[in-house]
């Protein structure tokens, strides 16, 4: 199994507990013989690399300016794509699967499924609601909408809590059947990631 991951942050560049938990998954899954690939942000480390047995990508945004945190993932999102497309091309067009952490490169994660077919899963570290409570900014309505996105257009919805699929379910109106929860408090976590994995790549997850 071929594996892209999707994170906007990764160390060294640590914004909040992502980072820790996308460096652990990605080095379980090598350690486990999965081809996995990461394609994170980082401002000046960019290119390609190698750490504990992971091919980081790092790619930086070519607009320097911006007037809001939904310009700047906009933008960054068509480097993305285009990183992930050479990595798809390079693995002889076999990769399995994207795992999309948070919403920042949903946009990336759907073209990339439209253009060559490559399913993927949006995993959901916080929603806007939560992060902006009660706003309905044009602003926030916005990165709802890359939200929902996400929710329809990903084969799975993997949630870390309980709380946490009912949130999802309520604010977009997700099929239960979609929502998988993964508890990174027991012991088999990672082989519950790769269950859905699993079912993803075998074609019995999802409705988007």
């Amino acid at each position: 199994m071929r594996v892209v991951i999707f994170s906007w942050e990764y160390p060294p560049r640590i914004v909040g507990k992502l980072a820790s938990y996308v460096k652990e998954l990605t080095w379980q899954l090598a350690k486990t013989g999965i081809e996995t690939f990461l394609v994170t942000y980082h401002e000046y480390l960019t290119g390609e690399f190698e750490n504990g047995g992971v091919k980081v990508y790092r790619v930086t945004n070519p607009v320097k300016t911006h007037v809001s945190v939904l310009t700047w993932v906009l933008t960054l999102n068509q480097e993305v794509e285009r990183v992930a497309a050479n990595i798809y091309y390079k693995s002889g067009k076999q990769i399995n699967l994207i795992d999309v952490q948070d919403w920042h490169f949903i946009p990336a994660a759907v073209t990339l499924k439209k253009a060559f077919e490559i399913p993927f899963i949006y995993s959901v570290e916080s929603l806007e609601d939560h992060r902006s409570h009660g706003a309905n900014s044009p602003f926030n309505m916005a990165i709802k909408s890359i939200e929902w996105l996400g929710t329809y257009e990903a084969g799975a919805v993997v949630v870390k809590s309980d709380w946490m699929a009912n949130e999802v379910i309520r604010a977009y109106k997700v099929p239960e059947a979609k929502v998988k929860i993964v508890n990174l408090e027991t012991n088999h976590w990672l082989e519950s990631i790769l269950k859905v994995y699993r079912e993803l790549k075998g074609g019995r997850c999802g409705y988007g």
